[in-house]
């Protein structure tokens, strides 16, 4: 479990084949204090799992669907990469609750400057429009951030300039595809609603409609 808050972001230093997937190599300073082999870690959101630790660098394994549902493939020698340790029981909750199973790819529309801050726009897949609301969380690469706009699969979102220079926010370029993480609670909440409706088709039927009619 992870926080969407980045520790720092670290590079890609080695990529390699294996069976099935990718070996990668990432450089980095501030999270190598603890890092034990075995340990999970997000890469630009991905919960991955360090099998290797040098003393400036760690190693993580990617097969199968992590290749299929996130970006981690399109990963190069020297790229930059957001990073974060697992979460503590005993630590503040500076984002919010974030798995590290990523939903699916974006693919950012737009990032300007906005004042004193950036204005980001991203495209989603339309799969998962029913997990996001305005002013509500979303983890992109692993950050946790605030939805600011929101329009069919479009979303917008304020970037203050500490996060701009704290992650690879810094590094979009239009058209480039992000990590998608939503609100796994909105997930849970629609599963059992969908349960409630198949055992209960006779009765009340948990519709958005029936919601509003009670004032939600």
């Amino acid at each position: 479990m992870f926080t969407g808050i980045i520790e720092e972001t670290g590079k890609i230093s080695g990529i390699s084949s294996i069976p099935g997937g990718k070996r990668i190599s990432i450089s980095a300073f501030k999270i190598m204090s603890d890092l034990k082999i075995d340990d999970s870690i997000s890469i630009s959101g991905i919960c991955l799992t360090s099998v290797e630790i040098n003393d400036k660098s760690f190693t993580i394994e990617a097969v199968g669907e992590t290749f299929e549902k996130t970006t981690i493939g399109n990963l190069q020698i020297n790229q930059h990469v957001n990073l974060e340790r697992a979460m503590k029981l005993n630590d503040r909750l500076g984002g919010h609750l974030i798995q590290g199973h990523i939903n699916g790819v974006g693919r950012i529309k737009q990032l300007s400057k906005r004042g004193d801050n950036w204005y980001l726009e991203i495209s989603i897949p339309r799969e998962l429009t029913n997990y996001v609301i305005s002013e509500g969380s979303i983890a992109i690469d692993g950050i946790s951030l605030t939805i600011a706009y929101l329009e069919d699969t479009n979303l917008g979102i304020s970037i203050i300039p500490h996060t701009y220079k704290n992650t690879i926010i810094s590094y979009y370029l239009k058209n480039q595809e992000v990590n998608i993480e939503v609100d796994y609670i909105a997930r849970y909440v629609e599963n059992i609603i969908n349960k409630l409706n198949q055992s209960k088709k006779n009765e009340i039927t948990y519709t958005k409609e029936w919601f509003k009619s009670l004032g939600y």
